[in-house]
């Protein structure tokens, strides 16, 4: 049973793929989008959803640190919805509050270059959300 983990933004998605048992979560890769012209990379999400059998899909719900929901995380709840027409899995919003901090952290601490660090910020950030979902499940 996988499961594929997103951090959504406006340009970007970072994407993270659980082990078959659930246990870890690895970074795939980063798609390109464009949120103004609504083009959210649905062609090569169905394609990894494909791949790797994927049975739900977790996204990083941004809300605002005294618990309320934003633009960002209004996008994020647009998104699940579109996932689950789009490609009829499950989506689960996850709390992802200082995810992409930590995840900057963690590449700093590894000594990564700033250009190098843009580059994978997103995949690591959804990496740091689905690890936290399944962590909470096992």
């Amino acid at each position: 049973m996988r499961v594929l983990g997103l951090d959504v933004g406006s340009k970007t998605i970072g994407v993270a793929v659980s082990d078959e048992m659930g246990w870890t979560a690895q970074g795939i890769e980063t798609i390109k989008i464009n949120e103004e012209r609504q083009q959210f990379g649905l062609q090569r999400l169905g394609e990894i959803i494909r791949q790797y059998q994927v049975e739900s899909v977790v996204i990083g719900l941004p809300k605002n640190m005294n618990g309320t929901i934003g633009p960002r995380g209004e996008a994020s709840q647009s998104f699940a919805k579109l996932v689950e027409e789009e490609f009829s899995v499950p989506t689960i919003l996850w709390d992802e509050r200082l995810s992409t901090m930590a995840a900057e952290r963690v590449l700093l601490e590894a000594d990564v270059s700033r250009a190098k660090r843009k580059k994978v910020i997103d995949k690591m950030a959804a990496v740091m959300i689905l690890q936290g979902y399944l962590n909470s499940k096992n």
